[in-house]
Formats: C-alpha cells, structure tokens, sequence
C-alpha cells in the first residue's frame, strides 16, 4: 500500500459514506443515491468524482448551499420538454427525478429532454448513461461546471470542462461514452494534488498563464481542452447549448462546482430517446468487431470506450478500493460529527 492511502472494502465505504450524510441530516434515500454515484466512480477508478467529492458535499450541505431534502421540480412546457428547477439539491437525486419524468413520457412521444437549472454537482454522467440504457433507451447527457479551460489560443480560463455522455442499449452490456471537453477534469487536477504528484506536461497552465505540472498552481490556472481548437468548439457548443435549454448561467458566472458555500447555477440537459426495434443487436456485433479488429500492438486489444471502467468496477467489486488517507479520515470525522 502506498503511503497516504488507504485500502478500504466497498462495503466499509458505503457504511462510512452514509453515515456521513447520515450526520449531516440527510435521508436515507437520497444519501444512497449519492453514495451509490460517488462508489460507482471509485469502483471505476474515476477518482476526480469520486470520494473526493463526498467532503465538499456535506460542506455545502453545512454552509445553507445545497439542500439534501429536495428532488426538484419540473414543469412540462411543451409535449416532450421538462424544465427542471433543483431548488439546490442533490445533482444525481434532481438527475433522477428528472430522468423519471422523461421515462413515462418517452414512451408516447419517442423523444424527451430535461434541461435542469440550480441543481448541484452531477458528478460522473457514466452512472446515468448505464442506467438509462440498461433500461432499452438512449441517453445524450450534456453538464457544465465553472469556468476551468482555456479557450484555443488563450491562457485564462474561460468555459466549463462540459462532459458528454451517451448511453446506447447493447446486448449483453450497454455502450457507455462519458467525456469531458477538456483535456481532464478538474477533478483529476485535485487528485493529484491531493496525492502530492505532479501533473503530465500540457495539461493545464498556472494563474498566470503559464504551461505548469504542479497540481497546486494548475488549480488556480487553467485547464487545456482537449484536442486543440476542436475540443474547444465542442465544449464552447455544449455550454452554449446547455445554457440556452436550461437558462443557467454560463461561462466566468459559473458558480458552485468546486466551492463550499455558493449557490450552484450550472445547467444540465439529459436527452432520451427510445432506439429502433433490433437494434441492440445490431450494435453489438458492431462493437464485437472493433474489439476484435487488428490491433497496432497485439499486446494492447483494441477497446470501446466504457470498457476500462467496466473492467476497473469488476476487479475492485472482488478487493479492496485504495483511497486517499486524508479524504478518508475527513469522512470518517464527519460520520461522527
């Protein structure tokens, strides 16, 4: 084990976890909901949203920033179009309000949106793609966060990280895209620092501008989008589009993801869509076929996105999950608060 880690069962987590929610007056429903988000992510070894996060959570819960007693409210503005006030909880409790609405009327209308306004942080967008496909439908979930990427050609930091997901029904197991427009999270970028390492070159500049691989001072600079001018497009397109749909704010006005006391104003959209008849089939043996195609090294196969993650979440679910020794004990300190 390395030092400053601990290595913890999925089982002392959850119980941990929700004690800490527990604590903080949360209900049992909704602290399972946002551990089961916050696991799913450790199980996959998506770090940045992970535990982490579960700290910042309960801070906002204590400073009058979030309210864990609500699920949202969403009002039909059109036959297929849900608008979605968070009233401040929750992200993945509002999240699945909204996506239970869109579940009854997807049925009749073949296509339905939430745009979500004044909702807390969403976490990792896999964990909804999943769940919607295992259930026979699509998903097209855009978010956006603080301003943390610098736009192409530029050094300050701008727009939101703005993650994609699209879940899509295969058979035996559902294709699952979650990815950010940037070249990391900002998440990640906490990581490390948590973890004492430094950055790989290219991921992020200082506040001054600066390129840089100290975590600390990429946190107060800004994060590279990813694939240079066209990562940049999508993500400015995705924030664009999101703020349009949800009226959240947009860009530098973006508060909330990242602190423990502001109100967050972000918006979220979920798309769901009901696939043609056959499908899943059809798709699987599509992806059957890139995995089984020529690889460039034979000793690295190729992949489809999800699969990584899928595989971390089966290996972890047989052992122990290694989880920064600092973030640990603040939960643990919190469980007994």
């Amino acid at each position: 084990m390395n030092a400053g880690v601990s290595s913890l069962s999925v089982d002392e987590i959850k119980r941990v976890s929700l004690a800490a929610l527990r604590a903080a007056g949360v209900s049992a429903e909704y602290a399972d909901i946002q551990v089961q988000l916050l696991l799913d992510a450790e199980l996959r070894g998506v770090h940045s949203h992970g535990l982490l996060r579960l700290p910042r959570v309960i801070e906002r819960i204590r400073s009058g920033a979030c309210n864990p007693h609500v699920r949202g409210n969403g009002v039909w503005t059109g036959t297929a179009f849900l608008a979605m006030d968070g009233e401040h909880g929750f992200g993945p409790v509002v999240a699945c309000h909204a996506l239970e609405m869109l579940y009854a009327r997807v049925e009749s209308t073949g296509v339905a949106v939430a745009a979500v306004r004044n909702s807390e942080h969403l976490g990792m967008l896999a964990w909804y793609a999943q769940q919607v496909a295992e259930k026979g439908l699509i998903l097209i979930a855009l978010t956006v966060s603080e301003a943390l990427v610098h736009p192409w050609g530029g050094s300050q930091a701008m727009l939101g990280t703005n993650p994609v997901a699209i879940g899509v029904p295969a058979a035996p197991r559902p294709f699952v895209l979650d990815m950010a427009t940037s070249l990391v999270s900002m998440g990640k970028i906490h990581d490390y620092a948590n973890r004492g390492k430094p950055i790989p070159e290219g991921w992020a500049v200082d506040g001054s501008g600066r390129p840089t691989i100290d975590a600390d001072a990429a946190k107060d600079g800004a994060i590279a989008p990813f694939g240079g001018a066209k990562g940049y497009g999508l993500g400015l397109g995705f924030e664009l589009l999101v703020t349009a749909l949800a009226g959240s704010a947009i860009g530098t006005d973006v508060v909330g993801t990242l602190d423990s006391t502001q109100p967050c104003n972000k918006g979220d959209v979920f798309i769901v869509i009901r696939p043609a008849g056959q499908a899943a089939d059809l798709i699987q043996d599509y992806l059957h076929a890139l995995r089984v195609s020529r690889p460039v090294d034979p000793a690295s196969p190729v992949r489809v996105p999800g699969d990584r993650g899928r595989q971390a979440r089966t290996d972890h679910e047989q052992g122990n999950i290694d989880v920064d020794s600092r973030v640990w004990t603040q939960i643990e300190q919190m469980a007994r608060a």
